[in-house]
Formats: C-alpha cells, sequence, structure tokens
C-alpha cells in the first residue's frame, strides 16, 4: 500500500533528471556550435585577408632572422630545447604528414562542395603532390650540398682528427663522423607548411561570402587546419631559438619562401598548373574566366 507513492516518486524524479540532462546536453551542444561558428568566421576573415597575407611573410622573415636572439633571455633547459621532445618527434619529423592530412582534408571538402565535380577536385588536390615533390628534392638536395662540403673527422678526446675518406658513406661505415654545410630541413619545411596553409586556409573566406554550403564539419575542419597552422608557427620559432646555426636555418627559411614564390607566387597563375586555391569555384571567377 506504501510502495505505490514511492515508486511513482522515484520515477518522476528519474524523469526530471533525464529532462534536465537532456537540456543540459541541448545547451551545451548549441553553446559549441556556436563558438564553432563564429570561431571559423572570424579566422576566415582573418586568414583571407590580404593585407595580414602580405604581413605574414614579413612575421616568418622576422622569425627566422630575430628569433634566434631569443636563446640568451629563455630557459635553455625547457622541454623544447631537446631534440628529443614530443613535439619535436611527432610534429616536426612529420610536418609534411601533418599538413597533408588536415589541408588535404579541407581542400577535398571546399572543391568539391563548391563544384561537385571530381576533376577538378583532383586538380586542386594536386597541389599538395607537387608540394610533396617539393618537399623531397629539397630533401634530397640539402644532402646533396652536405656531401659536396663535407669532410670525414674521427672524434677523439683531444678533438677531431681529419681523414681523407672521399665521401660520407664510406666514411660513415669506417665509423667516423661526416660534417659538411647542412641546410635546416626543418626550418625549410615548417616554413613551406605555413606559407602552404596560409594560402590555403584564406579561400575560405570567399566560400563563406558566396553562400556555399559550410556545415559543422566543414568548419570544425577548417579550424583544426587553423590550429596545426598557428603550431607551426609555434614550432618554427622554437626551431629558430633552439636548433641548427644561424645560416643554416636563414638559408633553410630563404629555400621554403622561393619553393611558395615558384609555386603558389609563379606557377600555378598558369593555365597548365594546378591553379592557385579558389581558382574556378566561385561564381565570379567563372564568370571571369568565360570574358576572358
Amino acid at each position: 500500500m506504501e510502495r505505490g507513492p514511492t515508486v511513482g516518486a522515484g520515477l518522476g524524479a528519474g524523469t526530471r533528471v533525464r529532462a534536465l540532462l537532456g537540456c543540459l546536453v541541448k545547451v551545451l551542444l548549441w553553446v559549441a556550435s556556436a563558438l564553432l561558428y563564429f570561431g571559423s568566421e572570424q579566422a576566415a576573415r582573418l586568414l583571407g585577408s590580404p593585407c595580414l597575407r602580405r604581413l605574414y611573410h614579413a612575421w616568418l622573415a622576422a622569425v627566422v632572422i630575430f628569433g634566434p636572439l631569443l636563446q640568451f633571455h629563455v630557459n635553455s633547459r625547457t622541454i623544447f630545447a631537446s631534440h628529443g621532445n614530443f613535439f619535436n618527434i611527432k610534429f616536426v619529423n612529420s610536418a609534411w604528414g601533418w599538413t597533408c592530412t588536415f589541408l588535404g582534408g579541407f581542400v577535398l571538402l571546399v572543391v568539391f562542395l563548391a563544384t561537385r565535380r571530381v576533376a577538378v577536385t583532383a586538380r586542386h588536390l594536386s597541389r599538395l603532390v607537387v608540394g610533396a615533390a617539393v618537399w623531397r628534392g629539397a630533401g634530397r638536395a640539402f644532402l646533396l650540398i652536405e656531401d659536396l662540403t663535407g669532410s670525414c673527422f674521427e672524434p677523439l678526446p683531444q678533438g677531431l682528427l681529419l681523414h681523407e675518406l672521399p665521401d660520407r658513406k664510406s666514411c660513415l661505415a669506417a665509423g667516423h663522423q661526416w660534417r659538411g654545410y647542412t641546410v635546416s630541413s626543418h626550418t625549410f619545411l615548417l616554413t613551406f607548411c605555413c606559407l602552404l596553409m596560409a594560402e590555403e586556409a584564406a579561400v575560405f573566406a570567399k566560400y563563406l561570402a558566396h553562400g556555399l554550403p559550410a556545415g559543422a564539419p566543414l568548419r570544425l575542419v577548417f579550424l583544426l587546419n587553423v590550429l596545426l597552422l598557428g603550431l607551426w608557427n609555434f614550432l618554427l620559432l622554437c626551431t629558430v631559438i633552439y636548433f641548427h646555426q644561424y645560416t643554416h636555418k636563414v638559408v633553410g627559411a630563404a629555400v621554403g619562401t622561393f619553393a611558395w614564390y615558384l609555386t603558389y607566387g609563379s606557377w600555378y597563375h598558369q593555365p597548365w598548373s594546378p591553379g592557385i586555391p579558389g581558382h574556378g569555384l566561385f561564381p565570379r571567377s567563372r564568370s571571369m574566366r568565360k570574358h576572358n
């Protein structure tokens, strides 16, 4: 006789708790969605600014040229000063893989949602193939420079003993060290990735301005690219502060900037190229192409 009201009250309380949790989840999802839309809109507006993109080149140059001066004002025992730190191993050493994964997803979504054409999507994605070829070619060129300028040394307690071994392979096989002019491949790669990602992500401002489909998944992928771009800037600063010799870093960044200029600044503007980011995606661009 007394259990009925108790059970009913318990069921009523459980229903109210579930309803409250459901409302809370809806509020949290609404807040997350609002932050996602607001953040993506502001980031797109920022990266889409032509003035900012011009200043970004100056920013990267200042980081590489003047960043090493910070080594006299930072803690040399910080985690970022170690070659074996987590970010150096997991991110810097695989920077091109991370860039291709995140940026490839963004380019795929933007181009396909804007055109619904596989051929156009593949053409835009081919810029990443070109970037991979640039990275591989630069790496081989840096090794060749080190081989041509290097000499074989044997480390001794009193110092280094020079050997007359003719090449790196025979030197390392003998257990010695080969030392030559080493262009910083990390500085090259991070500089090239920063310029490439800034150029590709700038398209999102026009994409939004034309009212093309921009749901939560696309906006999330865009913001992940923005976060990765910020991480590359930070790790580039850490690299120039803690690692490599000064000229090696400057030359690496200069080669990365030159690679960007040859591709995004020059070749991609030609009709027989993969095209610049955003080419053929928007109504105005198509009408201008027909007019020409």
